[in-house]
């Protein structure tokens, strides 16, 4: 492996800031909805972000109503999981989910930096914040697809169908499972997610431990100017 097919930087020294964003304040929907913002961070530089919302679906106005008035994603989601009269998980859906807690965290985006990409960096950060939010959730729902529309080559239909079939391939890496509408869902009490998380982690290692090697090799094969190579 050589340099130029390595991330930018070690990936030990990746970090998460995870804070919650009271935007909601002084709505109807305070009570009901969090905004979660994860920053990924490498050595102070914000190399990526990750929103997530909290949906308690026991307290506050009726949380399908909710969902419908932040925004047309959280809308489709809601429009699969929740009962529109009660905002309560519909029968279907709560046959699918083990009764662990009663709120839903919706994973709404997740984005690198362009040069972060295509390393497996997406699964492994997301399940860590996955992991730091999922108290007290019976759910978590994604759905997944392209948010970075800036990518030229993102034009072409055949090129736009991979990258979200890789996507979605990641996010099933994690647990997630298709349940309908392109609306995934990972239950906080699968221990698929442990198991997941612990692979991942090992694989961040791994990776951390082929950049610092690779610089090392480069390091000492790399040309070194001498007296005579530059008379």
């Amino acid at each position: 492996m050589n340099a130029s097919s390595l991330p930018p930087g070690d990936p030990s020294e990746l970090r998460l800031c995870v804070s919650c964003t009271d935007d909601l304040g002084g709505t109807s929907r305070a009570d009901t909805m969090e905004r979660w913002d994860v920053t990924v961070l490498h050595e102070e530089a914000e190399v990526g972000a990750m929103a997530f919302y909290k949906v308690y679906l026991d307290r506050g106005m009726n949380a399908f109503q909710a969902m419908e008035e932040e925004s047309e994603e959280l809308y489709g989601t809601a429009q699969a999981l929740l009962d529109p009269a009660t905002g309560n998980f519909t029968e279907e859906a709560g046959e699918w989910l083990p009764y662990v807690g009663s709120a839903l965290l919706v994973m709404d985006r997740v984005t690198l930096n362009r040069q972060w990409r295509g390393h497996g960096f997406g699964p492994i950060l997301a399940t860590e914040a996955i992991h730091r939010l999922m108290a007290g959730c019976r759910a978590v729902a994604c759905s997944p697809g392209v948010t970075d529309l800036s990518d030229d080559q993102l034009k072409d239909r055949a090129e736009w169908d991979r990258v979200n079939t890789q996507i979605a391939r990641g996010w099933q890496s994690i647990g997630f499972r298709p349940y309908q509408d392109n609306i995934y869902l990972l239950s906080p009490a699968s221990l698929e997610l442990e198991e997941r998380r612990g692979m991942l982690r090992m694989r961040l290692v791994e990776l951390a431990a082929v950049w610092r090697l690779t610089q090392a090799q480069d390091h000492y094969t790399s040309p070194r100017l001498t007296a005579s190579s530059v008379s």
